[in-house]
């Protein structure tokens, strides 16, 4: 549906005789699905989101040990947003990991760390189950092992680099990664 009405718009702007810009309908197939977000009754179309966008794609859990990082990847959210980066955390309990409630999981993800960045409420990331974006990111790299695992997706959806929970959102491996898709 969502390629249908970009269709529909790129048509109407070349018959007025207006440009489209390149990336107006290249969203790759993965990310073209409704995604309901974090403690909401709204849901987000990350072709919305990311479509052209380079992405840091991150399964998060709020009881977790790394749960801290949520801090640098707002930092990380803030600091290239206005270049084009598009952070999405998937919570996510394949790790039996996740708070008990919706709502606890968002305090910690809004409240305690201020996050501002996309969150997806509580999926699966790994295995048949997986939600859409992970099967994918799951095909192209290694699947999470553990929560905090950080895909780096260049603006056409393709995995360039995959890091481990251990590595903090400041790891400058990391950093590097996000420069190079910028």
């Amino acid at each position: 549906m969502m390629r249908w009405r970009v269709v529909k718009c790129v048509s109407l702007l070349l018959l007025l005789g207006l440009t489209v810009p390149a990336v107006a309908g290249e969203c790759p197939d993965f990310l073209d699905h409704e995604q309901r977000k974090l403690h909401s009754r709204d849901s987000v179309n990350l072709c919305e989101v990311a479509a052209g966008k380079p992405m840091l794609v991150v399964n998060t859990a709020s009881r977790c040990g790394y749960t801290g990082q949520f801090e640098g990847l707002e930092a990380l959210h803030q600091q290239y947003k206005d270049r084009g980066l598009a952070v999405v955390g998937f919570a996510s309990d394949d790790f039996r990991q996740e708070a008990d409630t919706e709502e606890e999981a968002a305090k910690v993800c809004f409240v305690n760390f201020g996050v501002t960045f996309t969150m997806i409420a509580p999926t699966p990331v790994t295995g048949e189950q997986a939600n859409p974006v992970f099967r994918e990111i799951n095909r192209q790299a290694e699947q999470p092992r553990w929560n905090f695992t950080k895909y780096v997706l260049d603006r056409n959806g393709k995995v360039v680099e995959r890091f481990p929970s251990q590595v903090r959102p400041d790891d400058p491996g990391l950093i590097e990664a996000i420069e190079a898709v910028l």
